[in-house]
């Protein structure tokens, strides 16, 4: 009968894990979406890749907040218990989240549309940090003997779902309405709907229990200090894994979205559709992979990865000389060629950055 409560905890347990990280990984995915419209309505500028790029920066300034994140709800998950930990960060998204839906844009208030969306971003990237973190932590002290790669993986599912959402959500708010309501309007409709998931998991994580550990006396006077003291080189070969996985993350499947549309000129619904069709390959291949990992090992799996990136860059970056049309009718040939397409679209968006910045060419956005 322990087996059978302890498996439902456990079930329980994942739930609240994927649910938080499903809202904060939508709200970063959407934004990112609709990065264009966006950075017409709240960074105007006469030269629309000036617009692109503020948007852009504001999106930058939540990642920027990141780290002071895991800090700081790392102290806070330490001292006084993860689940308070991670009912604070869903709380701290899903409020931004609804604000940036009702933001008035640059022509109602000017610059301050500007500052308070910025402002918004760093919350959210503040909760992030807490929430990605916070969760795995929590999933990695729930988890069974010999399944902890598994368990925590469901971190990831949730991160990824929440961005499939978020592409879903955007590719249907685009084939139901005109690109003009979309561009007016509608781009709002997906940040408010975010609302709805927020209290989903707060609802979820209220009835959460807490780690006996996190009841103990003994525990450090300022564990940030100390992990940064006693720990610091493995913190270091972290980053650096992150660093690899982050870049290509976020330029296959956030900016790829723009690049499409911008770059390509594919319809809107049917970037958001290339993508939305990628994260649910994506979403269904994380816990198998850290189901792997529990039986072959973290380090080799990092490793083939990080490779694996590797030698895909190199290749596209020796065929730069092809363009725009021949790197995306790669998409059309069907599932097997969606990673192989996503690498050309991350090539190419690279290049194609560099080039504008170098030679003040054509506008990215």
């Amino acid at each position: 009968m322990s087996d059978v409560i302890d498996a439902r905890a456990r079930r329980k347990v994942i739930a609240a894990g994927i649910t938080g990280n499903v809202l904060e990984w939508y709200d970063f995915a959407v934004y990112g979406f609709y990065a264009p419209i966006i950075g017409r309505l709240f960074f105007p500028s006469d030269d629309p890749t000036v617009s692109l790029i503020a948007s852009f920066g504001a999106f930058a300034a939540g990642f920027m907040m990141r780290p002071i994140g895991g800090f700081v709800f790392g102290y806070i998950g330490d001292k006084i218990g993860r689940k308070r930990a991670l009912v604070l960060s869903v709380m701290l998204m899903a409020i931004p989240t609804g604000v940036i839906g009702i933001l008035p844009d640059h022509a109602t208030i000017g610059v301050a549309a500007a500052f308070l969306m910025v402002a918004m971003r760093m919350l959210q990237g503040l909760s992030v940090g807490g929430e990605y973190t916070g969760s795995i932590v929590y999933l990695a002290e729930h988890s069974p003997a010999g399944r902890r790669g598994f368990f925590t993986s469901w971190t990831l599912f949730g991160a990824v779902g929440g961005i499939l959402l978020g592409s879903s959500v955007s590719a249907l708010v685009s084939h139901f309405l005109t690109a003009d309501q979309v561009a007016d309007w509608g781009w709002r409709l997906p940040f408010l709907s975010g609302i709805l998931v927020g209290v989903v998991g707060l609802v979820i994580r209220r009835h959460l229990p807490d780690m006996p550990e996190d009841n103990a006396a003994d525990k450090p006077d300022n564990p940030v200090i100390e992990a940064i003291t006693t720990q610091w080189r493995a913190m270091l070969k972290v980053i650096g894994f992150n660093i690899i996985n982050a870049v290509g993350f976020y330029m296959m499947f956030v900016y790829v979205v723009t690049w499409l549309i911008k770059q390509v000129k594919e319809p809107r619904s049917d970037a958001l559709d290339i993508n939305t069709i990628s994260m649910a390959v994506l979403l269904v291949l994380v816990p198998v992979f850290g189901a792997l990992s529990d039986k072959v090992g973290r380090k080799p799996l990092l490793l083939f990865g990080a490779g694996l990136f590797g030698l895909r860059a190199q290749h596209e970056f020796v065929q730069g000389h092809r363009s725009h049309e021949q790197r995306c009718r790669a998409i059309d040939k069907g599932p097997v060629a969606f990673p192989q397409a996503f690498h050309l679209v991350l090539a190419q968006a690279f290049i194609d950055f560099v080039k504008n910045v170098a030679q003040r060419g054509a506008p990215i956005g």
